[in-house]
């Protein structure tokens, strides 16, 4: 769940005492004009929850109010990456002297949380890491709470920072209690810059909210921006599937959304691209059909992998859904099964003789025969 530049400004960074420019968030023409009027020379970025804005023509400096008039209305209405541009944010401008970069991630496979810093900033971070992965520095926090001023200084050691190796350790130990603070995923701030006066501001910043903490989180919840779905993933919505559209050639049917996602996984893994997340169960097997419907209306989609493992769902029940879809749907790509738990039997006794093929035992194998058909 995604903020805004403004929202996120606003309800994270400006609590934590992080340094901000004075802006005003606009949504018509006029706005903008009156908020140059009163700012003087600015920058009117498009908010939309997307990076590379001003790739994109959606970050644009007007230096009177008839400048300012007409980048708005080239940003309002504009597309950026699937998101029409509603709303702008009308921000001072600033002379820049240098540019940094500041975040805060979750890190799963640290098993903690990971403070970065590059003393370049305002540009596409993923490069940086990719070309020069020495130019960020980075702290792990595997304690909770356990990142002081002490380790934002011995993080910033040795960078040439001067006077303002103080100021970014502060703010560096500010976001990570705002990071703790909101049950954030990420918090990043690109560029965060020193003026030329001296002062250090952020100049935007992108927050990510961990979904399953909304209920503590209400009023941040409340502003985040709408996810973009495809047209399948609305019409999945309506029909209460819980269904990701990808890109892959491999389409997976699966109850829970564990196993689902760990099919997925074994799909990457094993050299293939996932086509979905469709996760079907407890009494989502009554939409078999419409699900199958969706998970084939993808043209990549060669071949599927259904993979069932019963407890209190008894996969011979699920199974017959999925033999209802095939006859009703009668697609022409080849198919895998791979079924285990209550109703094993019966469900493999259902395939053999619906399909006339051979389930197979492990999960690994029937997805390694997918990924071998959708080639």
């Amino acid at each position: 769940m995604n903020l805004l530049e403004h929202h996120a400004k606003a309800l994270v960074l400006a609590p934590a005492g992080i340094p901000l420019l004075d802006g005003a968030f606009c949504s018509t023409v006029d706005e903008v004009v009156t908020a140059a009027r009163s700012h003087g020379p600015c920058v009117i970025k498009a908010q939309v929850p997307a990076g590379k804005r001003g790739k994109a023509g959606g970050i644009r400096l007007a230096q009177t109010p008839e400048e300012a008039r007409a980048a708005a209305e080239a940003i309002i209405g504009m597309t950026i990456d699937g998101h029409r541009t509603e709303a702008v944010l009308v921000e001072q401008l600033a002379p820049i002297a240098r540019e940094f970069y500041i975040s805060v991630l979750h890190a799963p496979h640290e098993r903690g949380s990971l403070v970065l810093f590059a003393a370049e900033g305002g540009m596409d971070i993923e490069e940086i890491a990719a070309e020069r992965p020495d130019a960020i520095r980075r702290h792990l926090v595997d304690t909770p709470d356990s990142f002081g001023k002490a380790d934002a200084m011995a993080m910033l050691n040795g960078l040439g920072l001067g006077a303002q190796q103080e100021k970014i350790a502060d703010i560096l130990v500010a976001l990570y209690r705002r990071y703790r603070e909101t049950d954030a995923e990420l918090i990043e701030i690109n560029p965060l810059a020193e003026l030329k006066d001296g002062r250090v501001i952020a100049l935007d910043c992108k927050f990510s909210l961990d979904d399953a903490a909304v209920f503590r989180q209400q009023d941040i919840a409340a502003v985040a921006a709408s996810d973009q779905m495809t047209r399948l993933e609305s019409e999945a919505a309506a029909l209460g599937l819980k269904f990701i559209e990808l890109e892959g050639g491999v389409g997976i049917l699966a109850n829970g959304a564990g196993l689902t996602m760990t099919t997925m996984d074994v799909v990457s893994y094993q050299g293939g691209k996932p086509a979905n997340f469709l996760e079907i169960g407890g009494d989502a097997y009554t939409k078999a059909e419409p699900a199958l419907k969706l998970l084939l209306s993808n043209p990549g989609v060669r071949s599927l992998v259904v993979n069932f493992c019963g407890a209190f769902a008894r996969t011979d029940v699920m199974t017959r859904g999925v033999i209802d879809a095939w006859r009703s749907l009668s697609p022409e790509i080849p198919v895998f099964f791979s079924v285990h738990g209550t109703g094993e039997d019966e469900a493999v006794a259902l395939i053999r003789e619906e399909f006339n093929v051979e389930p197979f035992d492990l999960m690994e194998d029937a997805v390694q025969a997918a990924i071998g058909a959708a080639r």
